[in-house]
């Protein structure tokens, strides 16, 4: 019996030096930084970057596109996770003169006036840019593990999804990942465009087409309190509160952010 007793001992010892040798320690220590602003801090509450980024599999060594990074929320954990050892490109939008629409220059300033702000930290992140007009460029052909694109879907399926895919494949090495974040309508639901909320189906039917396959999805970021109902679309949730006054102000608090899908594809 002490014998057996011995061996389980082991067996467990091992099993938790296991499970300890999985911590990545690299990536809490972006997530935790003092770099990060505590509003954005605030929201890993929602956005569980800790858990999404392991469950895409992106590890520090990687070479990582970030698909329209806006202002930088992912990019204040991707930028020192891969510094050093990865690379992190982001591909921001349209940065001509005169681009589509008008936020997206905004958009790019804001996004830039981050990098310049720490150049410790963000000193090494690559800049290109992706448009939905055409096939963009995202990187030499072959040589990128990871796509990320965080909430950005519901936008481009209607607008250059095509060139945006293609975009992706041809960056992406063989068995390199899309990891995809968006906010979701419940499969039984009519879609309602411009609302924001898109169905799992939508994504994977497009990104089949041209030559990714849904390998697993996670309810990492799921959220049962949204009811995905609202006249305002999901941007009457925070952040945005867009519009929103009391007393719907305190319930859309209440809710949280959206509920969302958390997508793996892997390329064919």
């Amino acid at each position: 019996m002490k014998k057996i007793l011995s061996v389980l001992s082991i067996c467990l010892l091992g099993a938790a030096t296991s499970l300890t040798a999985q911590e990545n320690t690299k990536l809490r220590m972006a997530i935790e930084g003092n770099h990060r602003s505590e509003a954005n801090k605030a929201r890993d509450v929602y956005r569980n970057p800790y858990e999404t980024l392991t469950f895409f599999g992106v590890q520090s060594n990687h070479t990582v596109i970030e698909a329209w990074p806006s202002a930088g929320w992912y990019t204040e954990i991707l930028a020192p996770y891969l510094k050093g050892e990865g690379k992190l490109i982001a591909a921001t939008y349209d940065r001509s003169d005169n681009p589509p629409e008008a936020y997206m220059g905004n958009r790019v300033m804001v996004f830039d006036a981050l990098l310049a702000s720490n150049p410790a930290v963000y000193g090494e992140v690559v800049i290109t840019e992706q448009v939905t007009e055409r096939q963009s460029v995202l990187a030499e052909p072959g040589t990128v593990d990871a796509v990320l694109d965080f909430r950005n879907a519901h936008n481009w399926l209607s607008a250059g999804a095509d060139n945006i895919i293609k975009a992706w494949y041809e960056a992406l090495k063989p068995g390199g990942i899309v990891g995809l974040v968006d906010h979701r309508r419940d499969a039984d639901d009519a879609d309602v465009p411009g609302s924001g909320y898109i169905h799992v189906k939508q994504i994977a039917d497009a990104m089949a087409r041209h030559g990714f396959t849904l390998d697993a999805s996670s309810e990492v970021n799921a959220n049962p309190k949204d009811t995905k109902d609202y006249a305002g679309g999901v941007w009457i949730l925070p952040p945005t509160l867009r519009r929103v006054e009391e007393p719907q102000r305190a319930i859309s608090l209440a809710i949280g952010e959206s509920d969302r899908m958390t997508l793996k594809f892997v390329k064919n």
